[in-house]
């Protein structure tokens, strides 16, 4: 799996909006909570959330009380996981236009470029969500 070094705001929301909900254990967290914490518009996090809780990355409530959680087996998540379902785990690009990334002999980057891009790919692919909540320092 590929994972590019430039997100899309998409899957930036996805992704801080995530790590905080599993930094929460296994309280439900409410839409303008999580949009405060993240910066993100609530209207539009709460379609993400809602994407993210369709592909059984989060579980959601509703009502009054409702929002999202992460249950225990889901902080085993890669982050990859996660970019995957808003789309962007497609095959790297190449820099300089080429089409697909190796698919160049000739390409000026690839040398260079490419060992980049693997450690970007294995740093998605291999990090959970617990990974990262275990060493991000709580408030």
């Amino acid at each position: 799996m590929s994972s590019p070094l430039v997100l899309s705001q998409t899957v930036e929301y996805a992704l801080r909006a995530t790590l905080y909900i599993a930094r929460q254990g296994t309280r439900v967290v409410r839409i303008p909570e999580i949009a405060a914490e993240v910066h993100a518009p609530s209207r539009y996090l709460s379609k993400i959330l809602g994407q993210l809780a369709r592909e059984g990355i989060l579980e959601s409530t509703r009502g009054r009380t409702g929002g999202f959680r992460l249950g225990p087996t889901q902080r085993r998540v890669t982050l990859a996981s996660i970019v995957a379902v808003f789309g962007e785990s497609e095959r790297r690009r190449c820099l300089l236009g080429h089409g697909v990334c190796g698919r160049n002999p000739g390409c000026a980057v690839h040398d260079k470029w490419a060992p980049i891009a693997q450690s970007s790919s294995d740093f998605f692919a291999h990090t959970t969500l617990a990974d990262l909540v275990s060493s991000i320092p709580h408030p």
